[in-house]
């Protein structure tokens, strides 16, 4: 089926992606923002997100997967290798770049299929590389919601979307300041864990098998008073080398892992 061209980077809709990748008040503004790559597409598209424009590159993309890619309910345009290097984040995105709809991430609209939920919930992410570790690990793990406090930046950061290798897709997440989300949690009977230092025991003494919370904080500044006040109970992992803390992906994954050991037992 013939498509629309694309050759020249001066194009008004090549300019357009361009904001969209680098600018998050744009795609705030629009709702719309950029994936690149087949998986991180699939992954969207079963994730039921909106696509509203795919362009591909005939240089980098097999004949039966452009076929693939019209069976998706979007306007196809081709472009050319100049364009495609020139949007491009990376140089192995199988030369597909798509315009999509973001969602909402209203804390009200989440849903769980048990009783007992496990939930991360992370304060204030910045970096991210982070971010993507801890989507990644909440994949990993199957858990039941992502729960991003006071957050720092958008999910459709094309870093974070490349760093959490389409996680940020495969995961229920939504965004709220710490004081909502302290009310939600304690209005449906969920514990909440604290990874802290302050009042802590360590963390495979608790039983993770009720519906449960496990927050963490950043590695600099850790979690602000409100979670440390509201906390069922502060846990620590012990650190047995010289330094007293580790990357917050790493011990997300490590009391997570841990609920989901518990729960094998259920």
């Amino acid at each position: 089926m013939p498509h629309k061209i694309i050759t020249s980077t001066q194009n008004a809709l090549v300019k357009q992606i361009l904001v969209l990748k680098d600018k998050s008040r744009e795609r705030k503004k629009s709702g719309l923002f950029i994936i690149e790559g087949q998986r991180e597409l699939s992954l969207a598209i079963k994730a039921d997100y909106k696509i509203q424009t795919l362009l591909f590159c005939a240089d980098f993309i097999e004949e039966s997967e452009i076929q693939n890619l019209e069976l998706v309910d979007a306007s196809m345009i081709a472009i050319s290798k100049e364009v495609f290097q020139k949007l491009a984040h990376r140089g192995t995105t199988e030369g597909i770049i798509a315009i999509a709809h973001g969602k909402s991430r209203d804390i009200q609209q989440l849903e769980f299929q048990c009783k007992n939920p496990l939930i991360l919930v992370a304060e204030a992410p910045e970096k991210p590389g982070n971010i993507g570790a801890l989507l990644r690990t909440a994949d990993a793990a199957n858990v039941d919601a992502v729960i991003i406090a006071n957050p720092k930046t958008d999910l459709y950061n094309p870093n974070i979307i490349r760093s959490s290798v389409g996680c940020v897709f495969t995961n229920q997440i939504v965004m709220a300041d710490t004081k909502t989300i302290i009310t939600y949690l304690k209005s449906q009977n969920i514990s909440i864990y604290c990874a802290a230092l302050q009042a802590s025991v360590q963390y495979d003494s608790q039983d993770y098998k009720k519906a449960t919370a496990i927050v963490v904080g950043t590695e600099a500044t850790g979690l602000s008073e409100d979670w440390l006040e509201h906390a069922t109970q502060n846990i620590i992992i012990p650190m047995q080398g010289d330094i007293d803390s580790m990357n917050v992906s790493v011990a997300a994954g490590i009391l997570i892992f841990e609920a989901k050991r518990q729960r094998q037992f259920i």
